[in-house]
């Protein structure tokens, strides 16, 4: 899973769709942009959902469950503390990442810590084997995050490898996670295994910039999730503005190929699933035990 900055003999996957992710209301009183959302899971499997947040106090993402697969925060700016019913508490903040397995089930919130808080969440759906695992966190500070630059193009490996270096995340389902900034007139071919579908969500792009999968298509805009068709060597980008950098997240995963059946915060694979799991919370039971007990602080 190697990148360069060559394109010799590199074949980019093309680009299928483009979506332009609209401000929305969310939680108690955060907006998010939703950059994929159930028209796009088809196309995206084994991704369910990605918000860009904005959150400032007294708003935010009070008390909530989720079940049957995985978020992954990457905070942007400001910081974002976290509780849940575990006993499980901590801050993440600008260049942070915490990547949840709700699993059998979590509840938990998700409150801002300064006054501007901003960054991705990613939904990443599990195998039906998994879904009813105990819940795990990984949490890397930005420090753990590896990352390098050659010939304009910084990386950051949340996940998966990239430019010969490696993230220490452990993936249940394989999945690769990449920060690129790409200076102006800098370009970037990243490998991706063949059978996995891949997107990128557009951070920051100057006019003109932002260009994706080949060099004489047209800019893509921030705020805007690219889609890749199937197959190929990977995906490449240029970033042909003249002033401005480009930032992107490219996000890579291994399908999963089951079906979906999705309530809210709960992800199984049969309406009969999503049902028992509504009673479980109701009840609290089989992992949601503590829901009748616990309030965040």
């Amino acid at each position: 899973m190697s990148s360069s900055s060559s394109s010799q003999d590199f074949v980019s996957r093309p680009v299928i769709k483009k979506v332009f992710a609209k401000l929305q209301k969310e939680g108690d009183g955060a907006v998010v942009r939703r950059g994929i959302s159930r028209s796009e899971q088809k196309l995206l499997d084994p991704f369910l959902m990605l918000d860009e947040f904005s959150v400032s106090p007294p708003a935010g993402f009070p008390d909530h469950p989720h079940r049957g697969f995985e978020t992954v925060t990457y905070v942007l700016e400001g910081g974002i503390t976290h509780q849940d019913f575990k006993g499980h508490k901590g801050t993440i903040y600008a260049g942070d990442v915490q990547w949840m397995t709700a699993g059998r089930g979590i509840i938990h919130s998700e409150m801002p810590e300064e006054e501007v808080n901003k960054g991705l969440q990613l939904w990443i759906n599990l195998s039906s084997n998994e879904k009813m695992i105990e819940p795990n966190y990984q949490e890397l500070s930005h420090s753990d995050i590896p990352k390098t630059e050659q010939n304009g193009v910084e990386v950051k490996v949340i996940a998966g490898e990239s430019m010969g270096i490696q993230s220490p995340v452990y993936t249940r389902t394989p999945t690769m996670f990449l920060d690129f900034t790409l200076q102006p007139g800098s370009q970037i071919h990243q490998n991706i295994p063949e059978s996995w579908n891949a997107f990128a969500y557009v951070l920051e792009s100057g006019e003109g910039g932002g260009v994706f999968g080949s060099s004489n298509s047209s800019p893509i805009s921030a705020h805007s999730v690219v889609v890749f068709g199937p197959g190929n060597d990977g995906v490449s980008v240029w970033n042909k503005s003249s002033s401005k950098i480009l930032r992107f997240v490219l996000i890579a995963g291994e399908p999963i190929g089951e079906p979906v059946v999705q309530y809210g915060p709960f992800v199984m694979n049969t309406q009969a699933e999503i049902d028992m799991t509504i009673e479980d919370y109701h009840y609290g039971k089989n992992g949601f035990e503590m829901a009748k007990y616990w309030r965040s602080q």
